[in-house]
């Protein structure tokens, strides 16, 4: 009993340290082969791919396929599902083929469908790419925009522009950073631009920053020069302090806040639990500090922790991936990017660039309304959490 609770807590540093040692991959596979509880499985399964992640093509461990076999007879959906993302680390092309059904499958539970998917993409299967198309106007349709990335697939951009009129604001946004992920797609992302049929207000400051730097002039002559709002943060600051000195802020409404909140600063910071994690936390910081508040709204790269500065890597088949460093070991960098991680793996880098200007765009405060930035306030003001408005 002692010796199976060493391997599991082994395992569960798999996941952490990344480690390639036969040896303890071994190990665990005969362990589970004396587990039949499907939850312990499972946690031992977890372990095991999260220290696998960024790796491809690697032989399978001693008993893989006697364990397969076992799990396989059980039929647990959650183990079977971890068993053929694994398989896949190993160059089991069943396991892939069976991901790519599962994927394909309408009626198949969602979850199992994104796993199916992250599962493929990560050892970027080559049959993948040309049946994306026919999974984004399902609800695994964001995750199948992402996924493009991660392929050099001549199709994808007109693929992605014939749609994109049609495409909600949140999908829109996934689109643009997929197809300025890669220069063939950030090419005709720019010609797109240039004939009128993507706003160039759809492009976010760190996106076009990211374009800037991979396409140069060509970029700039459609969208400008990328303009720091550092630059004159001072006017700035002391332009929006005098507004909302001026104004009668408790007579701002913070449920409306929340929701300008939820569209400007949720996807990359939590409060009160709800949020993403590529910016700090929010719901302990200095929110009620007005001058704090400006000053890392509208000048977010004056001071940046070195956490939460831009990474810029570049694989070796081109894919461009922009997002903060969480986690990196000898064989893998996990960043955190706008709506997802990304596992890649050290041996697939070809540049990695760190800058000290934050993901945050500068001048968020710009394109809101006086009375929305006094909602804003207000709600980053509040104790608690405050309903959304009733629509």
């Amino acid at each position: 009993m002692m010796r199976s609770i060493l391997l599991f807590l082994v395992c569960l540093s798999f996941g952490s340290f990344s480690l390639r040692a036969d040896s303890q991959l071994d190990a665990i596979v005969s362990a589970l082969q004396g587990i039949d509880d499907p939850g312990v499985q499972a946690s031992f399964l977890k372990g095991m791919l999260g220290g696998l992640a960024g790796q491809r093509d690697l032989d399978p461990p001693k008993g893989w396929s006697a364990l397969k076999s076992k799990l396989e007879k059980q039929g647990n959906d959650e183990v079977m599902g971890l068993v053929g993302q694994i398989g896949q680390v190993f160059g089991d092309e069943s396991a892939g083929d069976s991901a790519l059904v599962t994927l394909m499958d309408a009626k198949a539970p969602l979850e199992e469908r994104k796993l199916a998917l992250a599962g493929l993409v990560s050892q970027k299967n080559p049959k993948l790419p040309t049946r994306l198309a026919l999974l984004l106007e399902q609800p695994i349709g964001k995750e199948a925009i992402r996924a493009y990335s991660a392929y050099d697939f001549k199709a994808a951009p007109r693929i992605l522009l014939s749609r994109y009129p049609k495409l909600g604001s949140e999908e829109k946004s996934v689109v643009i950073e997929t197809l300025a992920s890669r220069k063939p797609y950030a090419r005709a992302l720019v010609s797109a631009m240039g004939k009128g049929k993507v706003s160039k207000e759809d492009i976010p400051t760190y996106v076009a920053r990211n374009l800037q730097s991979m396409l140069g002039d060509s970029f700039e002559k459609v969208y400008g020069k990328v303009q720091p709002v550092s630059a004159g943060k001072d006017k700035l600051i002391a332009k929006y302090k005098a507004m909302v000195l001026a104004s009668d802020i408790s007579k701002a409404d913070p449920s409306k806040g929340r929701m300008i909140y939820q569209r400007s600063c949720g996807a990359c910071h939590i409060m009160y639990g709800e949020g993403g994690k590529i910016g700090p936390e929010l719901t302990g910081s200095n929110r009620s500090d007005l001058d704090y508040f400006l000053l890392n709204v509208l000048a977010p790269s004056y001071d940046v922790p070195e956490g939460y500065r831009m990474v810029t890597i570049t694989s070796k088949d081109g894919q461009v991936l922009v997002g903060n460093v969480i986690e990196e070991n000898a064989n893998k960098v996990v960043l955190n990017m706008v709506g997802q991680q990304s596992v890649i793996a050290k041996s697939d880098v070809k540049t990695r660039l760190t800058s000290k200007i934050s993901m945050m765009p500068e001048g968020l405060l710009l394109p809101l309304k006086d009375e929305e930035i006094l909602d804003l306030i207000k709600y980053l003001r509040t104790e608690k959490q405050v309903p959304l408005p009733k629509l």
